[in-house]
């Protein structure tokens, strides 16, 4: 050892995972889903922190599920042959054209994580809603118009996913789906995850997004929420404190509670290790919301 500043270093270090301890004991063999789009996938750099974290989790013991976007991907495709992106509330016009494209690029994409799982020594198998029968939808409606090829998920068969972690693989799942047809539907990734986490009793859901958490007014930084119930939360999004982007996701945090998920967090999932700093630390760095008995 060189000097005393390199062993308070070392020092540090044992205390971090010291700190870790109880999180890993009490999360062993718990069920973890990620949901993993946005801005969080803009570049490789912010890709392969997410990818290491979730790695590390299963190599620990947790049993992470991926569920990944890819709508900007999309877009960028679609406008490669020529086609503009349209959008009702939010949601992607899917006529079939553009779910072929969709398909294509979630699948690219899907592979692309699994690659960077195996690389790291982790076994990961990539799965679209459609395998297994995993995610059947009915045809979703925005305001009563057709959007087209745009599903909400009505049912869930979780068997692929207990035979995949059961074989100590680590599924990452695209968010497509099939209808009583037989046909192919694009689902929001939010709400894939969502329906996953509920379907296999999830200890923990975590959004990865573009901001830091909940705010109670995103224009006042010190309005952040670290911890609130879902009784809580539903409060404000009744009250019209929540709006925007935020609304859905929000909606989708307090029905994966009611549903029997444990926990529900909210990170920005462009700062480096995020996964790690909210679950392995006390304090955290984003937004959790728990059970409203869990919150006295």
């Amino acid at each position: 050892m060189n000097n005393e500043k390199d062993m308070d270093m070392l020092l540090k270090k044992a205390e971090v995972l010291i700190e870790a301890l109880p999180y890993i004991r009490e999360f062993n063999r718990k069920i973890i889903v990620v949901k993993y789009g946005g801005s969080a996938m803009s570049n490789e750099e912010f890709q392969k922190n997410v990818i290491k974290d979730v790695t590390l989790l299963k190599l620990v013991g947790f049993k992470p599920i991926i569920v990944h976007g890819g709508g900007k991907e999309i877009s960028r495709w679609v406008k490669k042959v020529g086609k503009e992106s349209e959008f009702v509330n939010g949601l992607r016009v899917t006529d079939a054209e553009t779910m072929e494209i969709a398909e294509m690029v979630l699948n690219k994409v899907n592979k692309s994580l699994v690659n960077m799982v195996t690389e790291l020594g982790v076994k990961a198998v990539g799965i679209s809603g459609k395998d297994g029968g995993l995610l059947h939808v009915e045809k979703k409606l925005s305001g009563g118009q057709d959007i087209g090829f745009v599903g909400d998920v009505d049912s869930v068969n979780p068997k692929i996913l207990y035979d995949l972690l059961e074989n100590d693989f680590l599924p990452i799942v695209a968010p497509v789906g099939y209808g009583d047809d037989y046909r192919t539907y694009n689902i929001n990734a939010d709400d894939a995850a969502c329906a996953v986490a509920k379907a296999v009793g999830a200890d923990k859901l975590v959004f990865l997004t573009d901001i830091e958490g909940l705010y109670r007014d995103l224009e006042d930084k010190s309005s952040f929420i670290p911890r609130i119930t879902a009784s809580e939360a539903n409060a404000l999004i009744e009250n019209g404190i929540i709006g925007g982007g935020m609304l859905p996701k929000l909606s989708n945090c307090t029905s994966a509670i009611e549903n029997g998920v444990n926990r529900v967090h909210i990170l920005d999932g462009r700062i480096p290790h995020c996964l790690l700093l909210e679950i392995f630390t006390k304090e955290g760095i984003g937004t959790m919301i728990l059970r409203d008995e869990d919150g006295e």
